[in-house]
Parts: structure tokens; C-alpha cells; sequence
């Protein structure tokens, strides 16, 4: 009777699911529409067109040097975000893992902060922190840095250490035993375990960094330090242009990516989770 009921509720389940799903990316399909419409018109759709993307010379995205410096802000810092913010977290996430002691679960909770502190109150803090506090910092793309780093660190620390807590201690032992120093184990055993982890953090904190709005905002200075979040929120209160809706086509496609490359990474985690990996192993015993 149970399993009856179970089977009952889960095409249920699944088209609620599926209904939401639409709903969700619904009004990220008609802005694509848009990009793609030959006329401005944001009602009716007059013929299939590259004209927002490169076709016309006067407000397309290739041709739109706003649109270019928003995207080039976008990729630098979420390009700087990724290089500062994974090895961090992945250094802070194998301290975190092995400190043993009454102050371990205090600093285990703190990494949490930034993920549970809504959006809003952390871009207020931070803003609060450099033009009060810490005014000696850099206007611009240093402030907006350090702010998508405090902000995305968390996820790496937490992927990672969800990695280290399936791979264990033992391979790193066996690889102590064998004659190998603590950095080697490490750099031979255990960063590459860790590697479609590692990965998938990157991917999230690119995807994170490339979407964010609220610390961006808070942080810019003007133009000069204008992300595509910002660009496209100015263009749409201002009256956005069919070439907005290409350049926000063009930047929601590369967060797909990086998020379905991030899937595809954890997919490859779980999957190795639980085998016994002595590749490295074997190497130092040669």
C-alpha cells in the first residue's frame, strides 16, 4: 500500500516540478526572444535575426563599446574571483578538515555566514567596511574583487570539504608510510582526488561572481567598474535596447556552461566517491 501511494504522488511530484522549472525560465526565453528579433518590437516578432548580436553597426553588441567594457568587467572579475578564491578555499578547506579541537566547530560555522547572510546585508556591510573602515583600499575592480572573494570562498570550502570528508585519511597515511613528507602526500595524493572538486568550485564561483548584482553594485565606482548585471539593470530602467537582451543571451549562456561543467565535475566526484584510488600510491612505491 505504501509503495502504491509513493508511486501515486511521484508523477505528481514531477509535474510540479516540471511546471516550475517552465515557469522559472519563462521569462529568461522572451528576452532571448527578443535578441533575436529583427524589429525593437518587444510584442510582436517580425523575422529570425543576428541583427542585436553583430548585424547593425549602430547598436549591436559588437558594435556597442558600453556593452563591451561591461562584459570585459564581468569576465576580469570573475576571471580574478576564480584565481584568488579557489586556492584559498581549497588551503582553508584541508585546515578546516583536519584541526581538531573546541574552536574547529566555531570557525566550521563562521565559513557558513557568508552563504545564509542575505545578499543585501552583505553588500551593505562591505560597503560600509570600505568607505568608513577601510577607506585606503582602491576605488573600483580592487574593492569588487574583495568582495566577490569574501563572498564566494564559502562555496569552495564547502565543496571541497565534502570531498575530503568521502576521500578520507587513509590514502594520505599509506602514502606516509611509504616514505612520502606530509607536502608530497598531499601534492600527489590528495590534490588530484580532489580534483573534480577543486573544478566544480571554480565553475560555481565563475558563475557566481558573473551573476552577482547586489555586491557589485554596492562596490562600483561609475562606468569604468560597470558589470553586466549593472549595465543591463541601468539599460532596463533607462529603456533597454534588443542589443541588452544579446548581451545578457550571451552572458546567461556562459553561466550555463559553467554550471553544467560544474555538474558534470560532482557527477564525476560522486562517482569516484567510495573507489579505491592507489594510482598515486603506486607511483611513490616506483
Amino acid at each position: 500500500m505504501k509503495r502504491w501511494r509513493a508511486r501515486r504522488g511521484a508523477p505528481a511530484l514531477a509535474a510540479i516540478t516540471w511546471l516550475y522549472v517552465l515557469w522559472s525560465i519563462l521569462p529568461v526565453l522572451v528576452a532571448m526572444r527578443v535578441s533575436f528579433n529583427d524589429g525593437k518590437s518587444r510584442s510582436s516578432f517580425q523575422s529570425m535575426s543576428m541583427r542585436w548580436y553583430w548585424g547593425d553597426p549602430n547598436a549591436s553588441l559588437l558594435h556597442d563599446d558600453s556593452l563591451h567594457t561591461a562584459m570585459f568587467n564581468t569576465l576580469q572579475l570573475a576571471g580574478l574571483t576564480m584565481l584568488i578564491a579557489t586556492p584559498l578555499g581549497v588551503a582553508m578547506a584541508i585546515g578546516l578538515h583536519r584541526w581538531r579541537g573546541r574552536a574547529s566547530t566555531g570557525a566550521n560555522g563562521l565559513m557558513l555566514v557568508p552563504i545564509v547572510t542575505p545578499e543585501i546585508v552583505f553588500g551593505v556591510a562591505l560597503f560600509l567596511v570600505f568607505s568608513q573602515l577601510y577607506t585606503g583600499v582602491p576605488d573600483g575592480l580592487t574593492r569588487q574583487l574583495l568582495g566577490h572573494v569574501t563572498f564566494t570562498l564559502s562555496f569552495v570550502v564547502v565543496i571541497v570539504r565534502s570531498r575530503l570528508a568521502a576521500i578520507g585519511g587513509q590514502f594520505e597515511e599509506a602514502a606516509r608510510d611509504l616514505g612520502a613528507t606530509r607536502l608530497q602526500a598531499i601534492r600527489l595524493i590528495l590534490l588530484p582526488m580532489l580534483t573534480p572538486a577543486i573544478f566544480a568550485s571554480t565553475m560555481v564561483v565563475f558563475a557566481t561572481s558573473v551573476d552577482d548584482f547586489v555586491i557589485s553594485s554596492f562596490l562600483s565606482t561609475g562606468a569604468s567598474t560597470e558589470t553586466v548585471p549593472i549595465k543591463i539593470y541601468a539599460a532596463s530602467r533607462a529603456g533597454s535596447t534588443p542589443a541588452t537582451n544579446a548581451l545578457a543571451t550571451v552572458m546567461m549562456v556562459a553561466t550555463l556552461v559553467a554550471v553544467g561543467l560544474a555538474a558534470l565535475a560532482l557527477r564525476a566526484m560522486n562517482r569516484r566517491r567510495g573507489a579505491t584510488d592507489d594510482g598515486g600510491l603506486a607511483g611513490l612505491t616506483t
